[in-house]
């Protein structure tokens, strides 16, 4: 089985911080040691899923010491995250490549919605010539974006889109800076960008998947040993690579490296359309993502070598994806990464970059500092209408997510707390009626397959609220895949002993939504604008 996937701008990071030049690069042996930050660490291991969280489509590369990987979010603002890692084994949320999707009214929740539209398969790349990040993606299958920055935190500046739409790009950084960008669905181009980046030189189909295979997709494009590769993902299934000994427009060569491989999580898919990397040491691997609804879709590493030909091959265990392998054996890490759990006090007065709203807020409408104030911005029934709803992606297996809340500053027809946020959703929080704030549990918020709303919700189950205004609010979510799972919702009125209300709620695995469960703080009127919440503290805990 094959798989070796790092765009190629990654591999020209090499050049810029004293590796290799892309060009140069001689396939090495995958020899590593993974969970071990240090190579003094020679019997550790780690296991996958190296993320438990919802990062799909990712994209992988190395600029110096510091690996960092992209993934797709699809509706969700800022878009396109960027993680870093030291180790490959242990990951921080960076930053942003797409800080707002100002790409219509629709994103902004204004006459139209975005769901499921949005950022889809992208590519980040880091090109040494100018010492800049990029980032490539196509926006509602209409235009394709170019965005820069200095640094993953940004800024990030969006440029001209270009004049073609490429589906699922994967951008490459060639020897001579030259930019590429390998895209399709099914017909698979290749395109040369201007120097600049920001316009099309030329493109050219270089490859038609035969009916026998279906689709190809999700493509990554790289230079190893002076051969130009393609990896295409079959989904969700497989994974093929075409060859150029010849350039970058061809002749390619097809290889099947990965076809219902049994993945690393139990009741999970088979793992595909991730990114190589290589390490500083010279070994390979190859992260990618396994179907594990309803939690998403979570990144899982393993170690690649190469056969005497110049195929990359992934390293199996007992015939399958690994769910444990030695650590890859890198330089001591410079500092520890901020842990995906933890507690955030929205101390600061911008968000985290954990943090992503279910389409762009309205900025006038909330704030942060000692806490986070969400002001009712949206009058409806409809969360799925509702702005300024903001979430946090599940860890897995199973975690917790624990607010504290002030609500003395609800006002007559407002509805705020804390959900399961998908296109079938639950959620506890405050329902305030009539001068009378009750704590509620709400499920049957629903929407169909063109994510049009189906059901805004019905009452479980409610108990009064307590006098003071202060309330903690809770949701366990398991999010093990291959079966319906539970969100189960409590409250408490001194933050240490919870009641639960409410039945459980069952999370769906289906697929097609594409972004798996979220934790969600909302606050929306039904009545007439001017109510507000203040989040003093949010936790997430896992086992």
């Amino acid at each position: 089985m094959a798989w070796t996937q790092q765009p190629f701008s990654r591999r020209k990071a090499l050049t810029a911080t004293g590796g290799m030049a892309a060009g140069a690069l001689s396939p090495l042996g995958a020899t590593s040691r993974a969970r071990a930050v240090s190579t003094d660490s020679a019997a550790a291991q780690y296991t996958n899923p190296v993320i438990w969280q919802d990062f799909a489509d990712v994209d992988i590369i190395r600029v110096g010491n510091t690996y960092y990987c992209s993934a797709s979010t699809m509706h969700y603002s800022p878009g396109a995250p960027v993680l870093r890692s030291y180790d490959l084994v242990n990951w921080e949320i960076a930053g942003h490549s797409v800080p707002v999707l100002d790409f219509g009214s629709k994103y902004d929740l204004s006459g139209a919605r975005g769901y499921v539209r949005g950022v889809w398969a992208s590519s980040l790349a880091y090109r040494p010539g100018n010492s800049t990040f990029y980032w490539l993606g196509q926006i509602d299958f209409a235009r394709t974006y170019v965005y820069t920055a200095t640094s993953v935190e940004g800024p990030w500046s969006r440029h001209a889109s270009l004049p073609n739409v490429y589906y699922d790009a994967g951008l490459l950084v060639d020897d001579d800076d030259t930019l590429y960008v390998a895209y399709g669905n099914g017909a698979i181009h290749v395109a040369q960008l201007s120097a600049d980046g920001r316009s099309q030189v030329r493109t050219q189909q270089v490859f038609s998947t035969p009916s026998s295979i279906g689709t190809l997709e999700g493509a990554r494009f790289y230079k190893i040993n002076g051969s130009y590769y393609i990896f295409l993902t079959r989904p969700a299934n497989g994974q093929y690579i075409l060859r150029s000994t010849s350039g970058p427009f061809g002749p390619y060569t097809l290889r099947q490296v990965l076809l219902d491989l049994p993945g690393p999580i139990q009741g999970g898919g088979v793992p595909h359309q991730g990114g190589l990397v290589r390490t500083q040491g010279g070994a390979w691997y190859y992260m990618a993502f396994v179907d594990a609804y309803p939690g998403g879709r979570m990144p899982a590493l393993a170690p690649v070598t190469w056969t005497s030909d110049g195929w990359p091959v992934l390293q199996l265990v007992n015939g399958a994806w690994g769910t444990s392998y030695p650590s890859p054996v890198v330089p001591t890490p410079p500092r520890q990464v901020t842990p995906l759990t933890g507690v955030d006090t929205f101390d600061g007065t911008t968000l985290k970059p954990k943090w992503e709203w279910n389409h762009n807020p309205d900025n006038s409408r909330w704030s942060a500092g000692g806490g986070l104030t969400l002001r009712t911005a949206t009058v409806t029934n409809d969360l799925y209408w509702a702005r300024n709803t903001l979430t946090h992606r599940i860890q897995g297996p199973a975690s917790t997510a624990t607010i504290q809340l002030d609500h003395s500053a609800m006002r007559d027809g407002d509805r705020a707390g804390l959900a399961l946020l998908r296109d079938s959703s639950a959620w506890i929080g405050l329902q305030r009626d009539g001068g009378t704030t009750r704590v509620v549990m709400v499920d049957g918020l629903t929407m169909d397959g063109s994510w049009n709303t189906t059901g805004t919700g019905t009452v479980r189950a409610s108990t009064s609220a307590p006098s003071g205004g202060r309330l903690w609010l809770r949701v366990n979510a398991d999010i093990r895949p291959g079966a319906s799972r539970p969100g189960v919702f409590s409250y408490s009125t001194d933050g240490v002993t919870f009641t639960r209300l409410g039945p459980a709620f069952s999370m769906g695995n289906d697929w097609r939504f594409f972004m798996g469960h979220r934790f969600a703080l909302f606050n929306h009127a039904t009545q007439a604008l001017g109510g507000s919440v203040h989040v003093t503290r949010f936790e997430l805990s896992a086992p």
